[in-house]
């Protein structure tokens, strides 16, 4: 395997841990805020790190870039954080060259991410490249590596279903309220509970769903309204949530009770009911379903929404690993030209030096001699042997080591250029 080298001696590696390995409050401890990030950019670049890019979620932190051994990466990556290097050799990965290169298609491509197919991570890369270019972090290598990367992502996403379908319960709510309710954008939303899942499927409602007539009811009146700051949406006050629910068309309970918080008792419907409830354990009563024009549908039905998604992603992947081959076939060929670009480069000097000594003197020993068709001639010589060298060594990767040490012997090339 070549070795992916850029930048001197420097081999290019992924040093990381992820939710594969590391729980959540481990995670935490490498876990890396904006100013964290960019002091990981700005120490590499003090210890001469040629180019570096910096990664860090709620399920990965991870470092890209070159290095002579990869625990500079990781020593830089421990001191920005409150983990320690004995606790990150527990739980994390160290990828180099070839396998680097890899990794980090997988990841952008949303075959490693915690929730197959998900393409979130994409835009982290992105702006930990936007990152690092801001401080004169990249080269040619990771810019170009980084490029193939969202080039597969886009394929993946646009050829293939692995990111289709609802995989979370949140986003699946919402897209079982598109599906089935019709002239969504003009119905009643009600949205009672602010825990996480409530948060979320705020979240999903505003963004899937063009509706300005979405309430929000917590108990506590003061995180309903922290919430619907970020979106713009109704508040109102708990003890109105029968009244409120009479006008709805769409109910979601996500609260965090260990009892029901809806009973049958509590609605009298004036219209069709449809009620999500996202709550663990079930926070509306099954008999609510009795209620002629209520329809109920508990965490379980979307759940299963979610599983059926994963299998179908599932399918996917083998095409998904096909596409990723074809767009590193082509980084690999552009990383092979730079392989051995800097020899070709010393060739066609060492042949034009040999070349301007001859016209020389014959230009001397013969009268009338046509200099300017001899330097065209001579030149596209030059330029015909040089491109046979080239096809030679991309064509004969597996052998381009022993023929760039062959190139150099014979023709006495200086092993610097």
């Amino acid at each position: 395997m070549q070795n992916r080298k850029e930048a001197g001696s420097s081999i290019f590696y992924v040093i990381g841990l992820s939710y594969k390995k590391a729980d959540e409050e481990v995670r935490g401890h490498f876990s890396l805020s904006e100013d964290a990030k960019r002091n990981v950019i700005l120490q590499a670049k003090e210890q001469h790190i040629p180019a570096a890019l910096v990664v860090s979620t709620c399920n990965r932190t991870e470092i890209y870039g070159f290095a002579q051994h990869p625990y500079q990466l990781i020593k830089i990556l421990c001191e920005n954080t409150v983990g320690t290097v004995e606790e990150f050799e527990e739980v994390s990965y160290v990828y180099k060259n070839n396998d680097a290169i890899e990794h980090m298609f997988n990841v952008g491509t949303g075959l490693d991410s915690q929730i197959l197919g998900d393409f979130e991570i994409i835009s982290q890369l992105k702006k930990g490249f936007k990152e690092a270019k801001k401080h004169h972090m990249t080269n040619p290598f990771l810019e170009r590596l980084l490029n193939a990367v969202i080039q597969a992502s886009k394929r993946i996403k646009n050829e293939t279903n692995l990111s289709t379908g609802a995989t979370s319960v949140s986003f699946a709510s919402v897209k079982y309220i598109l599906e089935n309710v019709p002239e969504v954008s003009e119905k009643n939303i009600l949205l009672f509970g602010t825990g996480k899942i409530g948060r979320n499927t705020c979240d999903n409602l505003v963004k899937h769903i063009d509706n300005k007539h979405i309430t929000l009811i917590n108990r506590t009146k003061d995180k309903a309204e922290a919430l619907a700051g970020k979106f713009d949406i109704t508040v109102k006050d708990y003890a109105n949530l029968q009244a409120e629910i009479r006008q709805s068309d769409v109910l979601i309970v996500a609260t965090g009770a260990q009892q029901p918080t809806i009973s049958k008792e509590l609605l009298y419907p004036q219209k069709e009911l449809l009620i999500l409830d996202l709550s663990i354990p079930k926070n509306v009563a099954n008999d609510v379903a009795e209620i002629p024009g209520v329809t109920l549908v508990h965490l379980d039905d979307l759940s299963r929404m979610t599983d059926e998604t994963i299998e179908n992603r599932k399918e996917a992947i083998p095409l998904s690993r096909k596409i990723i081959s074809e767009v590193k076939a082509d980084f690999d060929t552009w990383l092979a030209s730079r392989k051995f670009a800097p020899t070709i480069k010393a060739l066609k000097t060492k042949l034009e030096t040999i070349k301007d000594a001859e016209v020389d003197h014959q230009r001397k020993k013969i009268s009338n001699f046509d200099q300017d068709q001899a330097e065209i001639l001579s030149s596209r010589i030059i330029q015909k042997i040089t491109t046979h060298f080239a096809n030679h060594l991309k064509e004969n990767s597996t052998d381009a080591e022993d023929s760039l040490t062959l190139i150099h012997k014979v023709f006495q090339l200086d092993h610097t250029n």
